[in-house]
């Protein structure tokens, strides 16, 4: 099978399936299905029709992932706009389809990949910016899991700590709203729970509800981002922050600390502070020196440093800073939020500017834009 070939043939068959009334984004993704596929079953049989099998195979793929993200919103809409407290209703196929794709024969970090692909309807391009990875490097990733798993029967399910990272991926996603996920995520967090003792599957759902407590107050009525410190804490959900504290504090008791209990542990510090002043930044730090401590995560070390900088001065902040690789993420806004408040509204109006430009999201962009903006103003005048 020649596959330069079949990869020529490819921006025509988009066209074909968009015609039909794919959008790009979906055939596309079709298409690199079908390649997958036309790699695996005719190695030994030339295609005498390469592009019209192409086209029929792919619009096949794109029809069985419109039905399955038909089905997924389905469920969707049969959550509550909130969770409901307690385990909940009784469980659906979907947390065992989150085992199955997290297959024994696929690495953790590919079978968490093909799940959120697959079962979670998150695009190629957010599993790469949750893995901080580039969109093609993951698409690989992806498509070689699913050369994987082409010919295996999905009798085995996966193991409880792959399918919490999706869990938590997907949570994430829901959260930062781009993708309404997050009640979903919850819900099957619940579920899990509810079948487990695991100290980390009880952490993730601790995790998940302190964090959507905050939901409601973290955009202004025009959509604005409203950073952790300025958020009207009246508007958060306190029987979620009284459940996750509760599941938290269960979990903790097992005395087997993982990386979403010191994570789910930071969230509750700030759930507990009645005042953004009021913050124990101090035990917060602490908590993140566990969490860098099972995960060396650089991610959880950014955190740090902010931490840092609120419980022992900006300068502190920026000397933890310091070690850390400048193309991190939020790197660019961590410093330049420890720079203002080191009183050097330069550099920190130089910093905003630089990621607004790399920010993740339309309202984080403009929030940095205005940041930056407002700094420049006060320069100026």
């Amino acid at each position: 099978m020649n596959e330069s070939l079949l990869r020529e043939l490819v921006p025509a068959v988009i066209g074909v399936l968009v015609r039909r009334g794919a959008d790009f984004a979906a055939a596309e993704d079709a298409v690199q299905d079908a390649l997958v596929e036309a790699v695996r079953v005719c190695q030994d049989d030339p295609l005498r029709d390469p592009k019209g099998w192409l086209i029929t195979v792919a619009w096949r793929k794109f029809l069985d992932a419109a039905r399955a993200e038909t089905s997924r919103r389905h469920r969707e809409l049969r959550v509550e706009s909130e969770p409901v407290p307690g385990p909940g209703e009784p469980a659906d196929d979907t947390l065992q389809l989150y085992f199955l794709c997290a297959h024994p024969s696929l690495t953790p970090a590919s079978a968490v990949a093909l799940t959120l692909r697959a079962v979670g309807g998150l695009t190629t391009r957010q599993i790469a910016q949750a893995y901080l990875v580039p969109e093609a490097t993951m698409a690989q990733r992806i498509s070689r899991a699913k050369r994987t798993v082409s010919g295996v029967r999905f009798n085995q399910p996966g193991d409880v700590a792959t399918v919490l990272c999706v869990l938590y991926l997907v949570f994430n996603e829901g959260y930062s709203g781009d993708v309404d996920l997050a009640v979903e995520a919850i819900r099957l967090a619940r579920q899990l729970a509810a079948v487990t003792k695991h100290e980390e599957v009880a952490g993730l759902l601790a995790l998940m509800l302190l964090h959507h407590a905050r939901r409601p107050a973290r955009t202004g009525l025009d959509g604005s981002l409203v950073p952790l410190a300025e958020q009207d804490r009246g508007l958060w959900n306190t029987r979620l922050i009284a459940e996750g504290v509760d599941v938290l504090q269960a979990a903790l008791a097992r005395d087997r600390l993982g990386e979403f209990q010191a994570q789910a542990a930071i969230a509750a510090l700030h759930a507990d502070a009645q005042k953004a002043e009021e913050t124990d930044w101090v035990q917060i730090v602490e908590w993140y020196d566990e969490l860098v401590r099972l995960t060396d995560s650089p991610v959880a070390r950014l955190n740090r440093a902010v931490a840092v900088g609120e419980a022992d001065g900006p300068r502190a902040g920026l000397a933890a800073l310091a070690g850390l690789d400048t193309a991190l993420p939020r790197h660019a806004a961590v410093a330049a939020y420890l720079h203002e408040r080191d009183g050097d509204p330069v550099a920190a109006a130089r910093l905003y500017a630089e990621a607004a430009r790399s920010a993740p999201s339309l309202p984080e962009r403009d929030h940095l834009t205005r940041q930056a903006a407002r700094l420049n103003t006060r320069l100026r005048s």
